[in-house]
């Protein structure tokens, strides 16, 4: 089950799934409206392939979603790839487009484990792929409020891993750098524009930034998009227990290196806990 399957990472994930033979479920907003071609297009790649209205900001949607899904058995692998992205003087912009933000990339992510959870503890197996970000483990100016959002999916993510592992269960977090997958289109404009102006010319340098971001990622020898979707089905076949907490795709701006040096440091809070003997999920 792939969320946000109308482009990206996720329509690309769709497609490499049915491929390799799985029953396939995807998920979009508007599906029957403005993405009514994209749901087409996917659905037609093969009977095994099925895409679902759902919106992962909203409880009703998620729940009526996944009752659709679970009616037809359990899931085995979810991908929680849906998200969206704002870039701007983090000051500038209002509690409610940081909340907006939070409840796509990170609430959304939880409902959609948490209806799942149930049935791949019954059945002693499943995995959960959690789409973060460089930006996850960094943060780098004007990505101030969706960093917050891939910081707290990497924080739940991590503490997910350990207590689920005894039931084989893995939780797997895929870190890409800078793809042209249309995230920045997903932005809105910062909504105290007053503050933004108070920043003088300072206020110009995010859209600058996109545009430099937006050229480079469609341009010859930019990275791939199909990389991420690699590691993903990667993962998928890795055996239980195998899988790394952590996986970086792409331009890295050194998280595999802050990873390789903190993952240690962060599984050894089992046994500073004295929880080694009761939890796993330690990364290999």
């Amino acid at each position: 089950m792939i969320t946000g399957a109308s482009s990206g990472f996720g329509e690309g994930a769709v497609r490499a799934f049915a491929g390799q033979g799985y029953r396939v479920w995807g998920t979009m907003r508007d599906s029957n409206g403005r993405n009514a071609a994209k749901k087409a297009a996917l659905e037609a790649i093969s009977p095994a392939v099925r895409v679902i209205e759902m919106d992962v900001a909203s409880d009703a949607s998620v729940a009526d979603g996944f009752a659709t899904i679970l009616a037809e058995g359990p899931v085995d692998i979810l991908i929680n790839n849906a998200g969206i992205m704002y870039i701007g003087l983090t000051e500038a912009f209002s509690v409610a487009q940081a909340q907006e933000q939070m409840e796509t990339n990170y609430f959304g992510a939880i409902r959609a484990m948490q209806a799942v959870l149930p049935g791949m503890r019954a059945a002693g197996k499943g995995l959960i792929i959690n789409t973060s970000s460089l930006v996850g483990r960094i943060t780098g100016p004007f990505f101030g409020t969706y960093a917050a959002t891939k910081h707290a999916l990497e924080g739940y993510s991590q503490a997910l891993r350990y207590e689920v592992s005894p039931f084989n269960v893995d939780i797997a977090i895929v870190e890409p750098g800078p793809f042209g997958t249309g995230l920045l289109a997903s932005g809105k404009p910062v909504a105290h524009a007053d503050v933004a102006a108070s920043y003088g010319d300072l206020a110009g340098v995010p859209a600058a930034m996109g545009a430099h971001f937006a050229q480079l990622l469609t341009s010859e020898g930019a990275p791939d998009p199909q990389w991420v979707v690699d590691a993903y089905v990667k993962l998928a076949e890795m055996p239980q227990g195998t899988r790394p907490t952590r996986t970086v795709v792409g331009i890295t701006w050194g998280v595999d290196q802050i990873n390789a040096q903190t993952q240690p440091l962060q599984d050894a809070i089992l046994k500073e806990m004295q929880l080694g003997a009761v939890l796993g999920g330690v990364s290999p």
